[in-house]
């Protein structure tokens, strides 16, 4: 028997190796996750470098699984401002999930074999929906108070286990939680 050579091995391997990496985690939607155009992310508020905004309860603190994002104005100063997508990505929730939640959209990122999940809560408007794909800067809705619950501000994680249940947003179990403030400055455009 003739043994196929090497060259062709490699290139299948490879061929099948990516077909693979784009596959959705979700048995739900097989559809393959479009990869980046660019890997690098920008902030969701004042995007690219969020400008006129700071985060005000870093990831962490106080068991935060998050970062809550206002603008420099305080209060309610950025009720009604845009939100963006960080990255290219799939919507795979935009609902109003109440309590203290409000809308919030999840969107699942990828960059080459890297996948990330975005959460943005406690939003005012929502202008995407389930299955649209976004780009990186993209409005996806506008800052809100969650139905009055808080001053307004944008809740946001940043996730490394795609499909976690959505939990509290506090908590000591950060297990697939990331810094998000942290992790997009180390992960900028080129």
């Amino acid at each position: 028997m003739r043994r196929a050579p090497q060259w062709l091995i490699l290139a299948t391997f490879a061929a099948v190796a990516l077909a693979c990496s784009m596959l959705s985690p979700h048995p739900r939607d097989a559809r393959p996750l479009r990869r980046f155009a660019s890997c690098g992310l920008d902030f969701p508020v004042g995007p690219p470098d969020a400008v006129g905004y700071y985060d005000a309860q870093p990831f962490g603190e106080n068991d935060h699984l998050g970062s809550d994002w206002n603008g420099n104005g305080g209060g309610d100063s950025d009720l009604g401002d845009p939100v963006h997508a960080i990255a290219d990505g799939r919507v795979v929730l935009a609902e109003d999930l109440g309590g203290g939640w409000g809308n919030v959209v999840r969107i699942e990122h990828a960059c080459g074999l890297v996948r990330l999940e975005s959460v943005s809560a406690h939003l005012d408007a929502m202008h995407v929906s389930p299955g649209m794909r976004v780009v990186r800067g993209q409005p996806l809705g506008t800052i809100g108070t969650a139905h009055g619950q808080y001053l307004a501000h944008l809740h946001l994680e940043l996730r490394s286990r795609i499909g976690a249940p959505i939990g509290a947003g506090y908590g000591d179990a950060a297990a697939g939680q990331l810094d998000p403030t942290t992790y997009i400055r180390d992960h900028r455009p080129d």
